[in-house]
C-alpha cells in the first residue's frame, strides 16, 4: 500500500535551444546573491560555484554564493521571489521545484513569480542497482521481485515515489520505497546495502563505468547516453517520466537586458567543456541542455499546470 505524499506532472517533450541574445553590455549594479538550492559540498553546488568562478573571470561579476535548501527548492525560491529583480540576485534549483513541488505544496507560489534564465543540464536519471546483486536487467530484478525477494526501492523526492510506485505496478509487485534527502544518500544506501535499488540522476556514472552499479532502466522518456540498451520508463509500462533540469532563476520582473545578459552569460560557461563547470557538466550529465527564454517560460508554466496529473495516478 503505498504511504507517501503524491502529486506530479506529465511529461513534456522539449526542445533544447539556447537564448541566442547578443552580448550585451549590461553589468549588475552590486554583487550577484547567488542562492543555491542544494547541500554545500554537493555536485549541484559545485557545478553553481563553478560557473560563477567562472562568469566572475570572464565577465568581472562579483557574486556571492548562499546555501538556502530544503522541501525541494521551495526555501530557496520563497527567499529568491523578495528579492530585487535588478540582476543582483539569482537562484539555482532544478525544474522540478517550479512545476511538480510548487505545485504540490500549494505554497502559494508558481513560476509566475519567477524570471527563468537558463537550464544548464539534463539528469541522467537512471534506476540504478549495485552489481553485486546480480542483476544483469531490470528483468532480473523484478524476477527477484516476484520471487519473494523485498526490494528497497530509494527515492530522493515525492515526483521520483510516485514513478517508484506507478513503476512497481505496471510491473505487479510493490516496492518498499524509501525516502532520502539527496542522490547521494540514494548512492550511499545502494552501496552500503541499505537500499536496492534507487533513483539517481547521474551520480552513478563512475560506478557504472566501473562495473561496480547497473543501470537497470531509464527514469527519462529518453535512453540513458551510458547505458543506451537499459529500457525506458515508457518501455516499463509507465507514461511519466523524471525528465528535468538544473536551472537558473531571478525575481519576477527582471529587465529584458539582465536577463538575457545572465542568460547568455551562463549558457556560454556551461557549453564550454574547457571550463571546470562545462567540464563537471559534460561528465556528470553528458553536457550542457540549455533552454532559455520564451521555452524556458513555457517549460516551467507547463510542469506546474500538468502537475495534478501524475497525482491522479499514483493515488490510484
Amino acid at each position: 500500500m503505498k504511504h507517501l505524499i503524491k502529486s506530479g506532472i506529465a511529461a513534456l517533450g522539449v526542445a533544447l535551444m539556447a537564448t541566442g541574445a547578443l552580448a550585451s553590455d549590461w553589468t549588475p549594479p552590486g554583487p550577484i546573491k547567488l542562492m543555491i538550492a542544494f547541500r554545500a559540498g554537493g555536485g549541484a553546488d559545485t557545478q553553481a560555484r563553478l560557473i560563477a568562478e567562472e562568469l566572475e573571470n570572464r565577465m568581472g561579476w562579483k557574486f556571492i554564493p548562499e546555501q538556502v535548501t530544503g522541501k525541494g527548492g521551495l526555501n530557496m525560491a520563497n527567499a529568491l521571489k523578495s528579492q530585487p529583480n535588478d540582476g543582483t540576485a539569482i537562484g539555482l534549483a532544478v525544474t522540478e521545484t517550479f512545476g511538480y513541488n510548487m505545485a504540490a505544496a500549494n505554497a502559494g507560489m508558481s513560476p509566475e513569480d519567477f524570471t527563468g534564465l537558463t537550464t544548464t543540464a539534463g539528469f541522467q536519471m537512471g534506476v540504478v542497482a549495485p552489481a553485486s546483486k546480480g542483476w544483469n536487467s531490470f528483468d532480473d530484478m523484478i524476477a527477484a521481485a516476484k520471487s519473494g525477494q523485498s526490494i528497497r526501492f530509494g527515492v530522493m523526492s515525492p515526483k521520483l515515489a510516485d514513478l517508484a510506485y506507478l513503476l512497481g505496478k505496471s510491473q505487479g509487485v510493490e516496492f518498499n520505497i524509501v525516502s532520502v534527502k539527496g542522490g547521494k544518500a540514494v548512492l550511499n544506501g545502494v552501496n552500503a546495502g541499505d537500499i536496492d535499488i534507487g533513483f539517481m540522476a547521474g551520480i552513478q556514472a563512475k560506478g557504472v563505468a566501473a562495473g561496480d552499479l547497473v543501470n537497470l532502466a531509464s527514469g527519462l522518456s529518453t535512453p540513458l547516453i551510458q547505458t543506451p540498451d537499459a529500457p525506458t520508463l515508457a518501455d516499463l509500462g509507465v507514461n511519466f517520466n523524471a525528465n528535468g533540469y538544473f536551472v537558473f532563476v531571478g525575481p519576477a520582473g527582471m529587465p529584458a537586458e539582465a536577463r538575457d545578459a545572465l542568460s547568455k552569460a551562463i549558457s556560454d560557461v556551461v557549453s564550454d567543456e574547457n571550463t571546470k563547470a562545462g567540464g563537471l557538466i559534460k561528465r556528470a550529465f553528458g553536457g550542457a541542455a540549455t533552454i532559455s527564454g520564451e521555452a524556458l517560460s513555457k517549460l516551467m508554466a507547463s510542469e506546474f499546470a500538468s502537475s495534478g496529473t501524475l497525482m491522479e495516478a499514483a493515488s490510484e
